[in-house]
């Protein structure tokens, strides 16, 4: 009988041969709780981990571990582990690099009743990670949500495709070990910054439309709330209290969490001085007083949940001698199920509080012990609908204009590496960001004074002269920066006087030369930076904030991932406390956002198109309420190719499968990947389909087609699934959509299922058969190996194009009125 799971723990030695064996016998995985097998070696200096992997091949066996403590699947009775306790069934899985983590969480979990669809203790990720795990758990039906501790992440490809699929079916939360937070340093002196490494992690979490925590206890706090509570409609709170002490401290909370109240209207604040002549409620939180009757709390919900500008409402309850907690909870559970309305309770006490709580668990209304908890509840909901949204938006993208001179760029990088130098002056670095339309000042280099005069005179005065030096980190020190002069000789006096004040102060500090810029002026600008850090897991990040000398002490930074679009572009920019300013105030003019989020959007192109970057740094990058300007800017270049697994965590828009097509009735049409900002286009496409297409291409019937629907059609992950779709020109010279073909592949890239459907008006005109051959030359250079698909038995046409391309039928054995197709991508 071949053994399905092995377990392993033996010492390292005999694991590959082990391995081995089972292959050949068939079993299909093992889990290795061996350690230390990383640290032996043989001979040849081949480690056992890698015997271990290199013998699992052949025979496709995966593996969890080495070095872990096992899993464990309540539902199916499987305790595959050396953890000193089972789980109790339930509907969350729980996914962690620590075994001691396990055995902690299983204990708090058990006295508290929490139970799990499965427990995942991953050791060292040498075969099986979070992308592999996370993908299964995705599509489980056992499994409401998942649960991630994670220490340290290798693949980040892998686990950003996983975690954004998987974060559209169900919710995703993490936990991050932070340890000792490592940083990033990009920029030459004296424009230098440091990037933290647990700020790209939670960038990328939220790029993933994860919601991340701080600890164990408020993960399963957090999925209790997400999966009690409906829908946000904005990110405001309603308070509604019997205590104003109570309400303080709400409000407090919720200020410091970054969140708002809701501001009331007239009318409902009218009702409510109606209804509480006493109290003459002025605003929000909402005071309903200590003698507040079950009756009242009532009739004051009722009020809050039918007014248009309140979404959410926090109901608190402090005990008093005079009044009923129970029929206060009873009165709001009425409510509740009477209206639907979104809310939160918090019911403050020991024991006398305890039957309310219970109460509203039967009636699945969140409810928490202390007003603090309760609005981190409510900011988990904030924050993971912000995060959800990254995932369905349909962004504009860079204007059409916008065309870079990438020749341009490529060559500049060459030469440099040509001479030998990885770093990029700044005027060389200004090449690079004027071929990707980013506006630069002028910038000369000078290495004596007369040099530096007749550079001066040539850009024309005012000019500004900085010291170039290797040695300084920040000019700033050795008044190495000189601004508004306005002749030649105040450009000489002023390098002389840098040069003095050098040696006096560092007299061991080379001096590389002057940089010799046209001043700027820009009255009301802000000094702002941005750039490109290369992190060690994720690869390539972008950085906004706060610029000028002073950036790195002030630490007004916020990061994202490439490839980013004009939306994405925005939200990094209100992650810093400098995007308030930029939005005007006290009479000065708001700066132009668009302009910043485009400069952003040309840098996450640049960084894209130019893989020998290492970092860049953009500081000061002036703006004002007219234009967006580079100052001064420095790049950092690979010597050699950048040492990451994939060099981008999220896979670009690949441009160059992009190609044109004649129709057999003539029209020139466009073959190319789907966009985002196809949206509209592609809710036009299905509007024009007939109802008999749909229900062959979907198996059913639609009226209409929502936004999250055709978001997440168009907003698709190019790394793990792929849609060609055909555009040309209408009548008037506006694109639509003319027909697409897609695919999903499976976790290990082996098999993906396709579907296609073209415009009924354009059926018999070879764009069909034009789509799908485009897609099998795709799976094919992708190393997939099959080609599978559904398709209805009375669709003829579809059935004799597929047949005469070589795929195979058979009728499904769970459907007789289905085809099963198939092409091997693989056969000569």
């Amino acid at each position: 009988m071949t053994p399905e799971l092995a377990i392993i723990g033996t010492p390292p030695e005999p694991v590959p041969s082990l391995v081995s064996a089972l292959g050949k016998r068939g079993t299909r995985a093992a889990i290795v709780l061996t350690v230390g097998m990383s640290g032996r070696c043989d001979e040849q200096g081949e480690t056992t981990l890698e015997a271990m992997l290199e013998a699992a091949r052949p025979y496709n066996l995966r593996i969890l571990g080495p070095n872990s403590s096992g899993l464990v699947i309540p539902e199916i009775g499987l305790n595959a582990s050396f953890f000193h306790r089972s789980a109790l069934p339930g509907k969350i899985a729980f996914v962690s690099q620590s075994g001691g983590m396990c055995t902690g969480i299983l204990d708090w979990a058990s006295a508290k009743g929490i139970g799990f669809s499965h427990f995942i203790a991953l050791g060292e990720c040498a075969d099986v990670g979070f992308a592999e795990v996370i993908d299964f758990l995705s599509i489980e039906p056992s499994t409401r949500a998942i649960l991630v501790f994670m220490k340290t992440l290798v693949h980040s490809r892998g686990f950003m495709s996983a975690a954004r699929a998987a974060a559209r079916n169900k919710p995703v939360l993490i936990v991050k070990a932070t340890g000792h937070p490592e940083a990033t340093s990009i920029g030459s002196a004296p424009a230098r910054t440091r990037v933290r490494s647990d700020a790209v992690y939670a960038a990328a979490f939220r790029r993933a439309g994860m919601l991340q925590v701080q600890d164990t206890e408020e993960l399963f706090a957090a999925v209790e709330t997400l999966a009690r509570s409906g829908p946000l409609r904005s990110d405001d709170l309603t308070i509604m209290t019997n205590s104003d002490g109570t309400g303080i401290r709400a409000v407090d909370s919720l200020n410091q969490g970054g969140g708002s109240l809701t501001r009331l209207t007239d009318a409902t604040l009218e009702q409510l001085d109606a209804l509480l002549p006493m109290v003459r409620s002025h605003g929000n939180p909402v005071n309903i007083r200590a003698d507040a009757t079950g009756e009242r709390y009532a009739d004051v919900l009722r009020i809050l949940v039918a007014a248009q500008e309140v979404d959410t409402i926090l109901v608190l309850h402090t005990p008093t001698a005079v009044t009923s907690g129970m029929a206060a909870a009873e009165a709001v559970v009425r409510v509740v199920s009477e209206t639907g309305g979104n809310v939160l309770t918090c019911w403050i006490g020991g024991e006398t509080a305890l039957p309310a709580r219970n109460l509203f668990a039967q009636a699945g209304i969140p409810s928490y012990g202390l007003p603090g908890i309760a609005v981190r509840a409510f900011l988990h909901r904030v924050r993971y609908r912000q995060n959800q949204e990254l995932l369905i938006q349909t962004p504009p993208s860079v204007p059409r204009t916008f065309v870079p001179a990438t020749d341009v760029a490529q060559d500049a990088v060459r030469k440099t590496l040509a001479a030998g130098k990885t770093v990029m002056a700044d005027p060389e670095a200004k090449v690079v960001l004027a071929a990707y339309g980013l506006s630069t000042v002028p910038t000369r280099i000078a290495g004596a004074p007369a040099q530096a005069a007749q550079l001066a005179a040539s850009l024309g005065f005012p000019v500004a002269v900085k010291l170039l030096s290797p040695d300084i980190a920040n000019r700033s020190d050795v008044g190495g920066v000189v601004l508004d002069l306005d002749t030649p000789q105040a450009v000489v006096e002023a390098e002389q006087r840098i040069r003095s004040r050098l040696r006096r102060l560092f007299p061991k500090a080379q001096v590389a030369g002057f940089s010799v810029q046209k001043m700027v002026q820009r009255p009301g600008g802000q000094e702002l930076m941005a750039g490109v850090v290369s992190d060690p897991v994720f690869g390539p990040v972008i950085l906004f904030g706060q610029g000028g000398s002073a950036a790195d002490v002030i630490g007004d930074l916020a990061v994202a991932l490439p490839p980013l679009n004009m939306h994405l572009a925005r939200e990094l920019m209100s992650r810093t406390r400098i995007h308030n300013v930029l939005r005007g105030y006290h009479g000065h003019k708001a700066a132009n956002i668009d302009a910043i989020c485009l400069t952003l959007v040309k840098l996450s192109h640049l960084i894209v198109d130019i893989p020998p970057i290492a970092d860049l740094l953009i500081n000061p990058l002036f703006a004002d309420d007219q234009e967006v300007l580079a100052v001064e800017t420095s790049i950092r270049l690979w010597a050699e190719s950048p040492p990451f697994h994939h060099r981008l965590a999220i896979r670009p828009y690949p441009q160059v499968l992009e190609e044109d097509f004649a129709l057999r009735t003539g029209p020139l049409v466009q073959l190319r990947p789907i966009r985002p900002e196809d949206e509209p286009e592609h809710a036009v496409f299905f509007a024009k389909l007939r109802p008999e297409d749909i229900q062959l291409r979907f198996f059913g019937s639609f009226s209409k087609f929502q936004h999250p629907v055709l978001a997440r059609f168009t907003q698709i992950d190019y790394d793990r699934e792929m849609a060609f779709i055909a555009t040309a020109p209408d009548a008037g010279g506006k694109p639509e959509t003319l027909g697409e073909v897609r695919t999903i592949a499976d976790p290990d890239n082996l098999v993906a299922e396709y579907s296609i459907i073209v415009r009924s008006d354009l059926k018999g005109t070879g764009l069909g058969r034009k789509l799908m051959s485009k897609m099998i030359d795709y799976c094919r250079s992708r190393g997939i190996r099959k080609l599978t698909g559904h398709v209805l038995c009375n669709n003829p046409t579809m059935l004799a194009m597929i047949g005469a391309m070589g795929f195979h039928r058979k009728i499904s054995p769970d459907d007789p009125e289905v085809f099963e197709t198939w092409l091997d991508l693989q056969e000569e």
